[in-house]
C-alpha cells in the first residue's frame, strides 16, 4: 500500500475513533460521564498520548535516518562513479553498467517482489572488474592507477550491496496497527467529552488530518527510492557525463 493511501486509512481510523466518542457520549447514560469518569480518561488518554508521541518521533527520526543513509550511498555511488578509471575500456563498460545499475537499485526498491530476488551481480558489472583486473601495468603509474581502479570498483560493490540489503526496510504492519489504534483512543476520548458542534467535529477533523500526516511523512521518508520524495537517480545516471564520449 502507498504511502498515500496508508494517510487516508489512518485518517479515517483516528477519525473514526472521534466519530465512535461521539456516539458514545449520546449513548451512555449520565452518570458515566461524571467528572470522576473523566479525570480517569483523561489520566489514561494522557498516558497513552505520551507513549504515542514518543512512538510518532523515533518513527521519525528513524525515517529520517534511513531517507539521509540511502541518499548518502546513492551520493558515493556517483562520486565513485566520477572519479572512476580514465581508461577508454572503464569509460564504455561503465556507461553500460551505470544506467543499468541505477535501473536495478530503483527497482529494488520500489517492487513488490523484490524481497524474493537473491542479489546477483550483474554481467557488466562483473566484466568492468575482470577487465580492471586483466590490465598488465608497465610502470610504477599505471600499477597506482590499477590499484585506485580495483579499489573504487570494490567500493562501488560494496555500497550497491548496502542499498540491496537496506531495500524494502520499511515500518512493521503490527507497530502501525498499534500506533494507529493509540490514535483512534486518544481522539474517542477527545469527542466523548466534548460539545458535539460543528466546531468540535471541524478541529478534530484537522487534528486528525495532521496525525495522519505524520504518518505520511514517516511512510514517505522510510522509502526513499519511490513517492513524492523519492531521491533522484539523474546524478548516478549522468555520473559520466565529464569524461566525455
Amino acid at each position: 500500500m502507498s504511502p498515500l493511501l496508508m494517510s487516508v486509512f489512518v485518517f479515517a481510523c483516528v477519525f473514526g475513533g472521534t466519530i465512535f466518542g461521539i456516539f458514545l457520549r449520546n449513548t451512555l447514560p449520565e452518570h458515566h460521564l461524571s467528572p470522576a469518569t473523566k479525570d480517569v480518561v483523561r489520566l489514561g488518554t494522557g498516558l497513552i498520548g505520551t507513549i504515542a508521541a514518543l512512538v510518532l518521533g523515533l518513527l521519525i527520526a528513524s525515517a529520517n535516518s534511513t531517507y539521509q543513509t540511502q541518499s548518502s550511498q546513492i551520493q558515493q555511488l556517483t562520486a565513485n562513479t566520477e572519479y572512476g578509471p580514465e581508461t577508454d575500456f572503464a569509460r564504455n563498460q561503465l556507461r553500460r553498467v551505470v544506467p543499468a545499475m541505477a535501473d536495478r537499485i530503483w527497482h529494488e526498491n520500489s517492487s513488490d517482489s523484490r524481497k524474493a530476488e537473491p542479489f546477483e551481480a550483474s554481467a557488466a558489472g562483473l566484466s568492468f572488474y575482470d577487465e580492471i583486473l586483466k590490465l598488465s601495468p608497465h610502470n610504477e603509474t599505471q600499477r597506482s592507477l590499477q590499484a585506485w581502479a580495483i579499489n573504487v570498483a570494490q567500493d562501488l560493490a560494496k555500497t550497491r550491496l548496502l542499498l540491496f540489503a537496506e531495500a524494502g526496510m520499511s515500518i512493521p504492519m503490527p507497530f502501525l496497527v498499534v500506533l494507529v489504534s493509540w490514535l483512534a483512543i486518544i481522539f474517542a476520548s477527545f469527542s466523548l467529552f466534548a460539545d458535539n458542534n460543528a466546531t468540535t467535529i471541524g478541529a478534530l477533523g484537522v487534528f486528525a488530518l495532521s496525525a495522519s500526516a505524520s504518518i505520511f511523512l514517516i511512510l514517505e521518508l522510510s522509502q526513499p527510492f519511490t513517492g513524492l520524495m523519492m531521491i533522484s537517480s539523474e546524478p548516478l545516471r549522468n555520473a559520466l557525463a565529464p569524461l566525455g564520449s
